[in-house]
């Protein structure tokens, strides 16, 4: 996974920290272990253009796709009928920027879908060439299933401080199982030390309220500005979020040259990036690894070398009764399907199901079937049913 030290000193700084994005991004790694058999069957349902995130909205077969340009896709998964939801955001498109994440109240499951709250991310651009993430939230008015349109879209909160560059923008968004607050993922933008830093909001999850301000409660509220968003911290490049039974967060997040992690997220918890990691740097420079008494908290699990995710959910249909609880986690370089079960507060990979492409995103749908959405130009968008 290191590259030779000629290459690293042929690169400029910015072109140094794009190639590690690029690293983390299609996860240079062995060849995984793949399971023997699979308990699914494959159904190509459709192809995107980069699609990024997947997300029904709730009491619904609507499934929507966002795609990294800019585009809102919105697939009937009973007719398959495709179309494009207007009213999008502007996004700043480049590297690993461009239209995000989409999140829904699991409150408005029982209404129709006429209306309904949706929230966004994407990457947005500052002044001097600088961007961050930033989230909003729209009403969806639909005049018929498949006529949709976001309006009254209004930035909610904004990555601070915006930086140079193009990579780890994370915003990936979980709301609440009882709906009152909205997590934000937060990459630290390959700038690694603002991680440790709690004035800023890179490298944290945070926690807001719906319209979001910051949450009360959250550990760092009395500090006020940004730093009283912030649940946890430490973090590098979180691309994963999801609840377990029990209504604990977890996240998944790439390390750099080795050290992917997944983490039972805890409030006012330090996961130590960057100044422990079970990986090291791109350019081999050490960093230490995790240990027990380093004061930082630990990942359940971690890989090295890595997985390279592009998201996860924690599995709760009942289609398929052996992923029940179980961590699934689409993988890019490693173009599997990764089963990790959570023990306690402990994690452990059990299988590798091989799908032959990069997978970027995934989603579990009403009845319980996964659907899976492959990375890049091209992209199908699977859909998992039990045998």
């Amino acid at each position: 996974m290191i590259r030779s030290a000629r290459m690293l000193a042929a690169l400029s700084l910015p072109a140094m920290m794009l190639a590690s994005c690029t690293i983390a991004e299609t996860g240079e790694t062995a060849p995984a272990t793949v399971s023997g058999t699979t308990p699914f069957a494959v159904n190509n349902v459709a192809t995107f253009e980069e699609p990024w995130a997947l997300a029904f909205a709730p009491g619904t077969g609507m499934l929507f796709v966002t795609e990294k340009a800019g585009t809102l896709k919105l697939v009937d998964t009973a007719t398959g009928k495709i179309s494009e939801v207007s009213g999008a955001p502007t996004v700043d498109y480049g590297g690993q920027g461009g239209l995000g994440d989409i999140a829904f109240l699991p409150s408005e499951a029982g209404a129709a879908m006429g209306r309904r709250t949706i929230y966004l991310s994407w990457a947005e651009a500052g002044d001097g060439d600088t961007r961050g993430a930033a989230v909003g939230k729209g009403t969806l008015v639909c005049a018929q299933p498949a006529a949709c349109t976001i309006e009254g879209l209004e930035v909610i909160w904004r990555q601070t401080p915006k930086v140079s560059g193009r990579g780890h923008y994370s915003h990936r968004l979980l709301v609440s199982r009882d709906g009152k607050y909205l997590f934000v993922a937060s990459g630290d933008r390959q700038k690694m030390e603002p991680a440790q830093d709690t004035t800023n909001t890179l490298g944290t999850i945070v926690r807001l309220n719906l319209d979001g301000t910051p949450a009360s409660g959250n550990p760092l509220a009395d500090k006020g500005g940004v730093t009283a968003q912030i649940w946890s911290w430490g973090h590098r490049n979180i691309l994963g979020m999801d609840w377990d039974a029990s209504g604990r967060l977890w996240e998944l997040e790439h390390g750099p040259a080795g050290g992917d992690e997944l983490n039972l997220v805890q409030r006012a918890a330090n996961y130590g990036w960057p100044v422990r990691s079970n990986g090291e740097h791109y350019d081999g420079g050490a960093i230490p690894d995790h240990s027990a008494d380093d004061g930082f908290a630990k990942p359940a699990a971690s890989w090295t070398p890595v997985i390279a995710p592009g998201d996860m959910l924690i599995y709760n249909g009942a289609m398929f009764a052996g992923w029940k609880g179980h961590a699934l986690m689409p993988g890019l370089k490693t173009k599997a399907l990764i089963d990790v079960a959570i023990e306690g507060e402990s994690a452990r990979e059990v299988a590798r199901h091989d799908f032959g492409a990069r997978l970027r995103a995934i989603a579990e749908g009403p009845d319980g079937a996964i659907w899976i959405a492959e990375d890049g130009k091209g992209a199908r968008l699977l859909k998992l049913t039990a045998r």
